[in-house]
C-alpha cells in the first residue's frame, strides 16, 4: 500500500524516547524544555510553549488572550473542525468566511466584507487564519484588516511548520501561532502542539493555563486560575527533538515530490491543482476531482494499493454547526477535494504509481 503519509521516525528518535522511558521521568520536564527552546530558535521567536495537541494550542491561545463568552472569532469555512471547535471550547462563537479555491485559504476580500457587514450580537475579537495544508494565508491583508478593526490575529499554523513569507516564519505574524505534531504533520510527537509568541506575559499565562493554573514558589503550590491539563510528556518531546533538526531536509524532499505531481498531472483535464504559493511547505497536496464520484475514486485507488483520502471539512455544513449554505468554495473543496500520498520518505516511484492510476482511470 502506498500510504497517504508515513512519519519520518528514525532510530535516533526512538532511542531518545526510549532513554526517557527508561529514566522513569515521563511527564513534562527537561526534554520538553529542550524541544521548546529548539522550536523557538527555529521559528525565530522568544517563547515556545509545548502542549498536548494542536487543538489545545488553539484553545489556550484564545483563553489566554481573554477571548470567551460574548466574543466572536473569524475563521475559514474550510479546515479541520478543530479550528472552529477551539473557538467554541473557549466560549466564543466562530464566524465563518469562505475560502479561495486557488489555495484553500481564507479569502481576504470576503474576510473584509464579512467584517464590514457583521451584525452579530457577539463582539468580533480576533481572526484565526489557517495556513491550509502548509500554504501561507495572505497575512499582509489579514494583518492590515486586523489593525484597521482592532482585532487580534491567532495563526492556526498546524500544518505550516517551516513555512516562511519574505523570510518570516508563519506563526509569528499575530499575537501567537499554533502548531500541531500529529502523525500527518512534517514532524510528529504522536500527538502534541506548540504555541509561539514574542510576548513574555502571554507566554507566562499560557504556561500557567496548560498545567491546571498552578504556581509553585518556594515549595508552596497555589492555584492561581482555573487551568487545564494540556502538558506534553517528556518522551513525546524526545521523539520530536531530532526530527526538528531534519525539518528543512524533510520539507525539501516534499517539494521535489510535489513538483513531480505537478509535472505529470497538472494538465490532466479531470484534475484541478492548487496555485503554488511562495513559502508553501506541502504538509499535504489536495487536488479537486472535476467530475465523477469521489468516494468511488478513493475506493478504486485503494484496490490498486494507493491510499488517497478526503482533504478537510466545510465546517459550517457539518451537523454540529448546521449552516447548510453560503460557502460555495468550502463546500466544493469538501465534496471534490482529495489528498494524495506525500511524505519525505515516499520514493519517486510511488508518485509515478499514483500518476499512472489517474492517467489510466480518468
Amino acid at each position: 500500500m502506498i500510504a497517504l503519509t508515513i512519519p519520518d521516525i528514525r532510530k535516533e528518535d526512538i532511542q531518545l524516547a526510549v532513554d526517557v522511558l527508561k529514566s522513569g521521568m515521563l511527564v513534562q520536564g527537561e526534554y520538553v524544555q529542550r524541544f521548546e527552546a529548539s522550536l523557538a530558535e527555529y521559528v525565530g521567536v522568544e517563547h515556545a510553549v509545548a502542549v498536548s495537541s494542536g487543538t489545545a494550542a488553539l484553545h489556550l491561545a484564545l483563553t489566554a488572550l481573554g477571548i470567551g463568552t460574548g466574543d466572536a472569532v473569524l475563521v475559514p469555512a474550510f479546515s479541520f473542525v478543530a479550528t472552529a471547535n477551539a473557538v467554541r471550547l473557549s466560549g466564543a462563537v466562530p464566524v465563518f468566511v469562505d475560502i479561495s479555491q486557488d489555495d484553500y485559504n481564507i479569502d481576504a476580500g470576503l474576510l473584509e466584507k464579512v467584517i464590514l457587514e457583521y451584525q452579530g450580537s457577539e463582539a468580533l475579537r480576533a481572526i484565526m487564519p489557517v495556513h491550509e495544508f502548509g500554504c501561507p494565508a495572505n497575512m499582509n491583508a489579514i494583518c492590515r484588516l486586523a489593525k484597521e478593526h482592532d482585532l487580534l490575529v491567532i495563526e492556526d499554523a498546524a500544518c505550516a511548520l517551516g513555512a516562511r513569507v519574505m523570510g518570516q516564519h508563519l506563526g509569528t505574524f499575530g499575537a501567537c501561532g499554533c502548531f500541531s505534531f500529529h502523525p500527518r504533520k512534517s514532524i510528529t510527537t504522536g500527538e502534541g502542539g506548540v504555541l509561539t509568541t514574542n510576548d513574555a506575559s502571554l507566554a507566562a499565562q499560557l504556561r500557567l493555563l496548560r498545567s491546571h493554573g498552578l504556581s509553585r514558589v518556594n515549595g508552596h503550590i497555589d492555584c492561581l486560575v482555573t487551568g487545564y491539563n494540556y502538558r506534553m510528556t517528556d518522551f513525546q518531546a524526545a521523539l520530536g527533538i531530532n526530527q526538528l533538526l531534519r525539518i528543512d531536509e524533510n520539507l525539501a524532499k516534499r517539494k521535489v515530490l510535489v513538483n513531480r505531481y505537478y509535472e505529470a498531472l497538472a494538465d490532466h483535464p479531470e484534475l484541478i491543482f492548487p496555485t503554488r504559493r511562495r513559502g508553501h511547505v506541502w504538509q499535504s497536496l489536495m487536488l479537486l476531482l472535476q467530475s465523477g464520484d469521489l468516494s468511488e475514486c478513493i475506493q478504486s485507488a485503494f484496490r490498486k494499493g494507493i491510499q488517497i483520502g478526503p482533504g478537510a471539512q466545510c465546517i459550517p455544513c457539518t451537523t454540529a454547526y448546521g449552516v447548510k449554505q453560503g460557502f460555495p468554495g468550502a463546500s466544493q473543496c469538501e465534496k471534490q477535494g482529495f489528498v494524495v500520498p506525500l511524505y519525505a520518505g515516499l520514493e519517486p516511484e510511488g508518485v509515478d504509481a499514483v500518476v499512472a492510476f489517474f492517467r489510466n482511470r480518468l
